[in-house]
């Protein structure tokens, strides 16, 4: 087992989600008192596991094509524009 890259793996997407969309709508689900927190953290749990699963599918299919090295950079000019997006969103919004 390759520890580096599971504990770097795992903080990154830990850190990713905290405060996401994601979180907070597990949280809103969460809050339902008819709802069963059992239930609402089984199917949170499977949701990522799913879309990381998919994730690491294209991941491998493109990187037999793409250069890692373009797909880290690309990647990293993606997160930056959609992070000026949203601070572009949120002066708007105010």
């Amino acid at each position: 087992m390759d520890l580096r890259t599971l504990l770097l793996v795992f903080g990154t997407v830990f850190l990713a989600e905290l405060g996401d969309k994601t979180q907070l709508a597990t949280i809103l689900y969460a809050t339902d008192k008819e709802a069963s927190r059992l239930f609402v953290f089984i199917g949170a749990s499977l949701a990522l596991i799913s879309t990381s699963a998919i994730g690491v599918f294209f991941g491998h299919l493109i990187s037999k094509s793409v250069n890692p090295k373009y797909l880290t950079v690309s990647a990293g000019v993606l997160f930056i524009l959609v992070g000026c997006f949203t601070i572009y969103k949120g002066f708007r919004a105010v």
